[in-house]
Parts: structure tokens; sequence; C-alpha cells
């Protein structure tokens, strides 16, 4: 059974800082022997903010392992969370991912797909939440993302600076890589011609003028893909606050 927390237990191991660890052990051991194969993108550069868009929830899904059985190319997901000005690691941060199946089609929502007949009501696959280990790291075992109309391949993330600010954003892959995975693998070469890439996609084309589009370091094995970045934030909250705005803080703060 996937282990659950309640918003009070993570945000409470969130205050705590090194105690937080305890909530990711085994996430933490994974990370401890794992090194990024590539020194990942984004080193001290402060992360672009984008939307969240319309398919986060919060179940408090403390996991490494966020896969559910969806069939797709293995990846994993390498995260490291730092502050921007000392570029020192951020220990006991809270971070959520959350993305599309091979499908293109997100959990947990109704009305999905090309012919938007597809529900996922009630299904978690795909989402999860952990807290960064001493080197600021999380790693979440996943697969590659589908796309969906209007929209290039990503990730979206949130990463909780303290109970109610937070940074959210959205990381993208190589274009040259989801176009070869899509027309060579299974299940994705069912739809094998993306409408969206990087270089037309709105979202990732706004998150150029921050200093984005992100986009992964990539380290692409026969069956397995380990996508790298490093995410650095302001720690005191100033530039998440202000990229926010008063709407997303004002439901974070009714939420809790």
């Amino acid at each position: 059974m996937t282990p659950t927390y309640s918003r009070r237990q993570t945000m409470r191991a969130l205050m705590l800082g090194t105690a937080a660890i305890g909530l990711t052990e085994k996430s933490s051991i994974a990370c401890a022997n794992d090194k990024p194969p590539v020194e990942p993108l984004g080193q001290c550069t402060l992360f672009p903010q984008a939307v969240e868009g319309p398919y986060y929830f919060d179940r408090k899904l403390v996991r490494s392992d966020i896969r559910e059985g969806r069939p797709g190319l293995d990846t994993n997901l390498l995260l490291t969370v730092n502050d921007a000005t000392t570029c020192k690691p951020l220990t006991g941060a809270r971070v959520d991912v959350w993305h599309a199946d091979a499908r293109g089609v997100y959990s947990g929502y109704a009305h999905q797909g090309d012919d938007h007949k597809i529900s996922t009501k009630d299904e978690i696959y795909l989402r999860g939440t952990q807290l960064t280990d001493t080197r600021g790291r999380v790693l979440f075992r996943t697969i590659y993302p589908g796309w969906y109309p209007g929209r290039t391949p990503h990730i979206h993330v949130k990463v909780f600076l303290d109970r109610l600010t937070l940074v959210t954003g959205q990381i993208y892959f190589p274009d040259d890589l989801s176009k070869r995975i899509y027309r060579e693998r299974g299940p994705y070469k069912q739809r094998p011609n993306p409408d969206t890439d990087n270089t037309s996609d709105f979202i990732f084309k706004d998150g150029e003028r921050e200093g984005g589009g992100i986009v992964f370091t990539i380290d692409e094995k026969p069956e397995l893909l380990t996508a790298s970045l490093v995410i650095s934030v302001d720690r005191t909250g100033t530039a998440a606050k202000r990229a926010m705005g008063w709407g997303p803080y004002l439901r974070q703060l009714i939420g809790l």
C-alpha cells in the first residue's frame, strides 16, 4: 500500500528541517549511490516560475516510485534543490512532481485524450512527493511523458519554500529525443507525431524570458533514461511570492 501523509504531517516535517529526512529515507538511500551521469543544467540560475496547469491535486503521496504500472520508457527523475544565492543544497524541502502518461493523459481527471472521452478519476499514477535529502536531492522513478494537443512534453514541479510559498515550474525534454522516442518506442509510437515542440510551445517560450524554458540534462541507456536538473530557488521566498501573485497565495492559505 502506498504510504500517505496528512498535510500537517508533511508540513511539520518541512518545518523541522533535518528531521524531515525520515520521510524520504528510501529515496535518500537511492540518491546516495546515484551520481548524476553529467552535470545537470540550472546550477545557481534562478528557476523560472510557470503556470501550474489544470491537473494538479495534492494526495500527499510521499513516494519515490510513481509509475503505478503505467507502460512507457523507464525514466529516473533526479532533481537537486539549492539556494540560488549560496549554491548550497536545501535539506528537507518538499518537492511535488506530476505529468502525463504515454498517451498524454493525467491521472485523476475526466474528459482527456484526443477525443476527450478518457476518464482517470480516482487514479494517482505519475504523481508523488518527496523531501530533499542532505544533498538537496530527490529521485523519482517514472516513465517518459507522452504529448497532448497544444503542449510539448514536460514535467510539472512544485518546491515548497515554507507553508505558503512555493515555486511552480515546468521542465522540458530535448525535442530530438522526444521525436525519436515517439517514433520508435511503444506505446508512444501509437501517437508518433506531436503537434507541438519546444520551439512552438507558448509556456516554454514564456519561460525563456525568465531564463527558461528549462530542459533536462539527459543520460540515455537502452532501457533507462536519467533526466537531471538543478532547481535553484530564492530561499527568502521573495521571487516566488512576486511570481505567484495574491491568487495562488490565498488558495494555499485557504487550503491549509
